[in-house]
């Protein structure tokens, strides 16, 4: 009795620490309707791994139309995996870690063919270097026991990296060079939330 009143109680508290947010109860009613039960969110984090290589492939050969509606499918697929894994109750020790993961190595990937090409050579290796570092202090902690995972923070900066990409891309396709300082401004924007997320021990 003892046993199933401190399960329930430890249950709650892991409820409570991972409330469901608006936009959870939205994609519940819409995108994920589009999923059975047998598709879980770390499935989503795995296509994401498996999928940045053609993103990749695309934005090297320059077939940047398709490759932004690549790249965008893929991004989106992160809201929806954490999405997912809120509102059916599947949040997992491997998708904390390897979902901010996979978001690096896709993001990492688009500023190393992308940014570096358009915008300039240090706003790309802050970037990744940013990356780089946050990973390894996520790593260390998690060496060292403590709890490893995404935070507010780090979500934004992702939000504003996918954005920056975006209107880099849309620059680029339509020959708008009116755009490139917007998408400037959102990466170096990106970096800032970067530098709060190392701070605040997120990933």
């Amino acid at each position: 009795m003892l046993i199933s009143k401190v399960a329930e109680s430890h249950h709650k508290e892991f409820q409570s620490a991972e409330r469901i947010f608006w936009h959870d109860k939205l994609f519940a009613k819409t995108f994920l309707k589009l999923f059975p039960p047998r598709v879980i969110p770390n499935h989503l984090t795995l296509f994401r791994f498996i999928a940045t290589p053609g993103v990749v492939f695309l934005m090297v050969y320059e077939y940047y139309l398709i490759g932004l509606l690549a790249f965008l499918l893929v991004a989106f697929t992160d809201a929806l995996d954490g999405s997912m894994a809120r509102t059916r109750n599947q949040i997992t020790e491997w998708g904390k870690i390897y979902d901010p993961l996979a978001d690096k190595v896709l993001i990492g990937a688009m500023v190393f063919v992308i940014v570096l090409r358009y915008v300039d050579f240090w706003t790309a290796m802050i970037i990744i270097a940013l990356e780089i570092i946050i990973i390894s202090a996520a790593w260390i902690r998690k060496r060292e026991g403590r709890v490893v995972q995404a935070n507010i923070w780090g979500k934004i900066k992702m939000a504003l990296q996918v954005a920056g990409v975006t209107i880099l891309l849309f620059s680029v396709i339509f020959n708008w060079a009116s755009l490139l300082p917007f998408a400037s401004g959102t990466l170096y924007l990106a970096i800032a939330f970067a530098v709060v997320s190392l701070l605040t021990y997120g990933i």
